[in-house]
């Protein structure tokens, strides 16, 4: 074997398997943020030494970005499931009861993953904030999009603004999502969810 083989191979278990040791990089990052979570932590979890991690995935950054993408491609589901609901009451009502259950899962860690990384960011990790910023704007600009949709359906009253509408979704689900990372359950959330549904402006519509 040659000497360059045998530095790739150093440190690396034969069984390693890239797509577990994301997962498990997604779930550190997701628990205790970007700043929060150390590389020791992660060559620790992920049973390889800093060499093989730099290696397979990029610096902490780019480890981080790839855990985000894993996190919204495999996992917040109910995001994408939610504007393709008929009326905007259905896509606020699958947006928020989806939310509800999604950052309440036992399966992983509470919260949102975007939030709480967002929420423990200092100010030397711009570029981290930015990447949350842009991904955050992102899901929030697909409901504006569709409220603008039903708006043209006349599945909104004619005062009714998407931007704000999208807005206001957005910012309930990040409050959720604190709510669920100190303890809140399932129901605790869906006790917010309940009074924006019934005021949404969708249902005064005849």
């Amino acid at each position: 074997m040659s000497e360059t083989k045998q530095l790739k191979q150093r440190g690396r278990p034969p069984a390693f398997n890239h797509e577990d040791a994301l997962d498990k990089a997604m779930r550190l990052f997701w628990t205790y943020g970007y700043d929060g979570t150390s590389i020791s932590a992660l060559t620790e979890a992920l049973g390889i030494n800093k060499p093989s991690l730099y290696g397979a995935f990029g610096d902490k950054e780019e480890l981080f970005r790839k855990a985000v993408n894993k996190y919204l491609s495999d996992i917040s589901v109910f995001v994408a499931n939610s504007i393709n609901e008929p009326t905007s009451y259905k896509v606020a009502e699958e947006f928020l009861t989806g939310a509800a259950t999604f950052l309440t899962d036992s399966n992983h860690p509470p919260g949102c993953m975007l939030t709480q990384s967002a929420l423990t960011c200092s100010q030397q990790s711009e570029v981290v904030k930015g990447v949350l910023s842009n991904f955050r704007e992102a899901y929030e600009e697909a409901l504006h999009k569709r409220f603008v949709q039903a708006l043209s359906d006349q599945d909104l009253p004619t005062d009714a603004d998407p931007i704000s509408l999208a807005k206001l979704l957005a910012t309930i689900h990040q409050g959720m999502s604190v709510q669920a990372s100190g303890g809140a359950s399932k129901e605790d959330l869906l006790r917010v969810v309940a009074p924006v549904l019934a005021a949404w402006p969708g249902n005064m519509i005849d």
